[in-house]
């Protein structure tokens, strides 16, 4: 079945790597992960509510969510493609926008490399964090980044198997 996301812990200061592996095929955990629609499903703390979702996935491209949380406030998530090769890579780079440490996933002036890796049947998904400083990293850390996508990457699971 689904594996829990694993942290893994990097030498350098200012990284975050989290990896999964879903009981779904590469071209579907992609699909859903890059379709705005599927998206604002699924890209969600626990308790958190999609608002707006806008894709254009094409280099240079916004990746935008809102996100409502259960008290009411929005955390914006936005960035721009850099670098897009279906079904395999994404990176985004996070919008300068210090609102919220953590960017709601896509840390600010930060770079994010999602990888999408086949494992047979299944996907091993990898998420990249590089953030601009290592204090940018601690306080993002300290505001629930790791807990947040852990969340999130839970929610992403269910949502591949009600698909299947």
């Amino acid at each position: 079945m689904f594996q829990s996301a694993a942290l893994a812990v990097s030498d350098n200061p200012c990284e975050v790597l989290i990896t999964r592996v879903f009981d779904a095929p590469r071209e579907l955990v992609f699909r859903t992960w890059t379709e705005p629609a599927h998206v604002a499903r699924w890209w969600l703390p626990p308790g958190f509510t999609a608002t707006e979702c806008e894709i254009d996935l094409r280099v240079g491209g916004r990746f935008f969510l809102s996100m409502r949380s259960p008290e009411g406030d929005d955390y914006p998530c936005e960035g721009i493609y850099e670098e897009i090769t279906p079904p395999a890579r994404l990176i985004y780079r996070g919008i300068d926008d210090d609102r919220h440490a953590c960017g709601s996933g896509l840390p600010p002036r930060g770079r994010v490399t999602v990888s999408f890796v086949e494992q047979g049947s299944q996907t091993r998904l990898s998420l990249h964090a590089r953030f601009a400083s290592a204090r940018a990293r601690e306080e993002a850390m300290a505001m629930g980044f790791d807990s947040s996508w852990q969340g999130a990457l839970s929610g992403f699971a269910a949502y591949l198997q009600q698909l299947s």
